[in-house]
């Protein structure tokens, strides 16, 4: 982690406006907690912003049929996504949703990125998936971070994930296995190459292109 905070913090000079940091990864990579680490690492020139915040209202995902799949990539508002962004580069303060798991839902204007925070680090499974709409997105990143993790541990961390939210084994084992694991494959096989890759907090792999 070391590492990629000196990357960060050498970037962060170099960009007109506010520093974009993708940090993406299957469900279960986490991204969250990488991505806290990196931003108390970081100190009050970061701010944490979580895709999850434009996750799809229940009710439109019912209306679809659509709840099940919740987490897959049409069940977010990506175009509502795409313009906070912009705004982030700006440089200005921008006031953001955020996703409460403990009540399955999106509080919306619930944090603020202050004008002080010059870093956001943007983590989210789908920030560089090929695949349209999430591909308008590509031009945004200054620096494009990617976490590997083999499937099986996702999946164990998944199916713990549900238990803590208090599933049954067997259903938990449903959902990781229905839902979760599907959508971690099409971020592993639908993501263009990050920059950086990190396993175990380590950079492992570097790629060129932005």
């Amino acid at each position: 982690m070391e590492a990629l905070t000196a990357r960060i913090r050498a970037l962060a000079g170099a960009v007109e406006g506010r520093l974009l940091v993708a940090l993406a990864g299957a469900p279960g990579a986490g991204k969250s907690t990488v991505a806290a680490d990196l931003v108390a690492r970081l100190g009050p020139d970061a701010a944490l912003v979580p895709m999850d915040g434009y996750h799809l209202d229940n009710a439109i995902l019912d209306a679809r049929g659509r709840r099940f799949e919740k987490g897959s990539p049409d069940t977010f508002d990506v175009a509502g996504f795409a313009a906070m962004l912009r705004r982030l580069k700006t440089g200005d303060e921008v006031i953001i949703p955020v996703f409460d798991r403990d009540i399955d839902l999106s509080r919306g204007s619930a944090r603020v990125v202050g004008p002080e925070a010059r870093i956001a680090v943007v983590e989210g499974n789908y920030l560089l998936l090929r695949d349209a709409p999430w591909n308008s997105l590509a031009g945004l990143w200054d620096l494009t971070v990617f976490l590997d993790v083999p499937e099986a541990e996702l999946e164990r961390r998944l199916i713990a994930r549900w238990l803590h939210y208090g599933l049954d084994p067997q259903a938990a084992r449903h959902r990781a296995g229905a839902n979760d694991l599907p959508n971690a494959r099409i971020v592993v096989a639908r993501s263009v190459p990050a920059q950086l890759v990190l396993k175990d907090g380590q950079i492992i792999s570097l790629h060129n292109q932005k």
